[in-house]
């Protein structure tokens, strides 16, 4: 089996992923969010790498259902419903409702993914649900992406990323028998070598960032490790829970 860990969306884009599982991390905040929002009754989000593309988007779809999702520099778009807070993103808010995304840097790596069998949403929120979908998928090709920080490495998403491989390596499959890259064994180390919770996400440079901007409050829900046992997963460009409508 091939393991392969990419640290950012501007490393994935342009990498071969035919027949491959593939899975976006983006801990604060996009997948987060996005599982978030799904376990309180999102019907379907759309991510999108341009705000004017996620305008377009939302008024093709129809804006009696459909809400415009995201964020810049960690604050939400003028003219947006929601931001990127999944604290935004209460039953209330999102329930029955379509939701077109554009983040910095978590919708940007789901498009990355392009020629992936299968696309999963990864975080702490849903790491032991992930885990078990994967272990059950047994793919032959694993490509974990890490959304990263304005095209860089970001330690957040990195240890996440390790501990989704620990799990796996740790559990029914044989290290011996994994090819993997350098970065997937630099998660694994690093997932041994930080507690995760909430005060690491503020030490983080992803969580500092937020906290300058006044959504450290986020970070306590960003660090809840398995708060829901569901997996997002995209298809055709839409992020849904199987078996659920759009």
């Amino acid at each position: 089996m091939k393991i392969r860990t990419f640290f950012s969306a501007a490393e994935a884009e342009g990498a071969e992923m035919p027949g491959s599982l593939a899975v976006v991390v983006d801990v604060i905040r996009a997948t987060s969010t996005m599982v978030e929002a799904l376990a309180n009754g999102a019907r379907a989000i759309y991510p999108t790498v341009s705000t004017e593309e996620a305008i377009n988007l939302a008024n093709s779809l129809g804006r009696d259902d459909t809400l415009l999702c995201g964020e810049r520099r960690g604050l939400k778009v003028d003219g947006f419903d929601l931001g990127n807070s999944p604290r935004e993103y209460g039953r209330e808010q999102v329930g029955g409702k379509r939701l077109v995304m554009s983040t910095t840097n978590g919708t940007r790596a789901f498009v990355a993914t392009q020629g992936a069998e299968r696309v999963l949403a990864g975080s702490l929120l849903n790491l032991g649900a992930l885990v078990e979908d994967v272990r059950k998928s047994a793919p032959e090709d694993l490509v974990v992406i890490c959304a990263g920080k304005e095209g860089f490495f970001s330690l957040d998403d990195a240890v996440c990323a390790g501990l989704i491989l620990q799990d796996l390596v740790e559990g029914d499959w044989n290290a011996s028998s994994l090819e993997m890259n350098d970065a997937s064994r630099a998660a694994l180390s690093l997932a041994k070598s930080y507690r995760v919770d909430e005060a690491f996400l503020r030490r983080t440079a992803a969580g500092a960032a937020l906290v300058r901007v006044e959504l450290g409050e986020d970070l306590a829900l960003c660090a809840e490790r398995n708060r829901h046992g569901l997996v997002p997963e995209m298809r055709d460009r839409m992020i849904h829970l199987p078996g659920a409508g759009s």
